[in-house]
């Protein structure tokens, strides 16, 4: 039995939609899938199936806002698209400021040595990773001495 289940996090593109997993314990997150865009209907329906194989609680979806942190277009398609994922799935959804995420994502993957130029789906998973490692890394008390 899980202390605690499993939270998704998910980089929404027009495109794509990276998805990652934490660990049971809500403390680390991986990269787990990428999703290639059909119509919001069958996208969401896969998040949803996603989020009940996982025993997911909770969904941390990042919130494309502009450097200024203002809202843009893109913001009002994935609030669109979560508005639908909540009603469908019946989970808490949190918005997560992912602003830099995509290049944080490329540069870990360079690091690891792997070559990001074709692989977007691997960006996209790695950026739902940081995306959702950001939220952790505020829920998570520090361990204490």
């Amino acid at each position: 039995m899980n202390i605690k289940q499993r939270i998704l996090g998910l980089d929404i593109g027009d495109k794509r939609i990276g998805v990652a997993i934490s660990d049971p314990l809500g403390i680390t997150a991986g990269g787990l899938e990428t999703i290639q865009r059909v119509n919001i209907e069958e996208d969401v329906n896969k998040v949803a199936q996603l989020a009940s194989r996982h025993d997911v609680v909770q969904i941390v979806v990042g919130l494309p806002l502009n450097m200024d942190g203002s809202s843009g277009s893109q913001a009002e398609k994935v609030r669109s698209f979560g508005r639908k994922l909540a009603r469908a799935t019946g989970l808490a959804l949190i918005y997560e400021d992912e602003r830099l995420t995509t290049i944080s994502a490329i540069r870990t993957l360079t690091i690891q040595g792997v070559k990001t130029g074709n692989r977007k789906d691997l960006v996209d998973r790695q950026a739902a990773a940081i995306i959702l490692q950001k939220f952790l890394d505020r829920s998570v008390p520090p361990p204490s001495a």
